[in-house]
């Protein structure tokens, strides 16, 4: 088994992991106050939240605790953005 130099991994996870989240939420931020282009939008969130998910649980197989914590809490945010624009569906 090939050994990973763990802690630019996990840095590297997590940041991927940071910023997928944040341009979710950025995106979510733009969606609320611009109507027009709502539905367009909206299928753009429901991308970057799945992709932001993704590179969330990919951090999370390498995480420190700390980043852990942060992670999860990326989860639960982004949940609620779920859950605030219905993109369960």
């Amino acid at each position: 088994m090939q050994q990973y130099p763990y802690n630019k991994d996990k840095q590297q996870a997590f940041q991927a992991a940071q910023q997928g989240y944040e341009e979710a939420s950025g995106l979510f931020n733009v969606i609320i106050n611009d109507s027009d282009s709502y539905g367009h939008q909206l299928k753009h969130l429901k991308n970057e939240v799945n992709e932001a998910y993704q590179q969330i649980e990919n951090a999370l197989e390498v995480a420190s605790e700390h980043q852990r914590a942060q992670l999860e809490r990326f989860q639960q945010d982004l949940n609620s953005i779920v859950s605030e624009v219905n993109l369960d569906d």
